[in-house]
């Protein structure tokens, strides 16, 4: 009682992440379990770590570099970073990542970094890309305001490594007005979902009868997008395989016949 008593509140945290991290050990292939031993939201809120194990399986043991926008915790700098945790758990050789718009350096430590930021300071985003040097996995846990998702989207997927992975989560504020969302305008391109839906397309752009279609970054990058309960992951790859009957997005004459 007199040991438990005389610790700060930040040893005692630090000592209850330490004894976490050796549960989670046992755990490795598991991203769920590991997720409730560090009781990330991405496990018992939201159900988000099937999903993740699903796609993140074949990257478990390689070294890669993870970027999360959002810690959680809010302004409380000894508080979130769960699912950095839980990240440095499952990818046993990757380096994590993190910006925040609060101080969260006290959360760092082995394999984790955090930047403090915002998500839509552009010059911020390139200096953090600058320090980490390569990114393989973007995940955007950060406001869910639909502009800053698209913002921070149309900057960070370019710096994305080939055959990378963005992820996009808790779309549900694609439909929430407070969030810049929209209910009724489903298919409008300021919103997450809207801007998202509209890319599929530019997966089959060189099936668009469109003479001289001039392909975009995104139409020649994305190899493909997968949709969940508000969830999105977008795959970067070449998407430049050619149509199997246009010509330069034409109809050529022996199809007219």
């Amino acid at each position: 009682m007199y040991l438990k008593k005389s610790l700060s509140p930040e040893f005692k945290t630090r000592l209850k992440r330490k004894l976490e991290a050796v549960r989670a050990h046992f755990y490795k292939k598991d991203l769920s379990r590991i997720g409730q031993i560090f009781k990330t939201d991405k496990f018992e809120k939201h159900n988000y770590t099937p999903v993740y194990q699903k796609h993140f399986h074949p990257l478990r043991k390689k070294k890669i570099n993870l970027l999360e926008i959002g810690v959680g915790g809010y302004k409380n700098p000894i508080s979130g970073g769960n699912s950095l945790r839980m990240w440095k758990g499952y990818f046993r050789k990757a380096k994590i990542f993190a910006i925040d718009i609060y101080d969260k350096e006290k959360l760092q430590e082995k394999r984790i970094k955090i930047f403090k930021g915002s998500q839509i300071d552009l010059n911020f985003l390139n200096h953090v890309y600058s320090e980490i040097g390569k990114l393989d996995i973007i995940i955007d846990d950060g406001s869910h305001i639909n502009e800053h998702v698209i913002t921070s989207f149309k900057f960070l997927f370019p710096k994305l490594n080939e055959q990378g992975i963005y992820v996009i989560e808790d779309i549900q504020t694609s439909y929430w007005p407070e969030y810049g969302g929209s209910s009724l305008e489903l298919n409008n391109p300021e919103t997450i979902m809207g801007f998202f839906k509209s890319l599929t397309d530019g997966l089959n752009h060189a099936e668009l009868i469109i003479p001289d279609y001039k392909a975009s970054y995104l139409n020649l990058n994305i190899e493909s997008i997968h949709f969940y309960h508000n969830m999105i992951f977008i795959y970067k790859g070449k998407n430049t395989k050619p149509s199997s009957y246009l010509i330069n997005n034409q109809l050529p004459e022996k199809l007219h016949e």
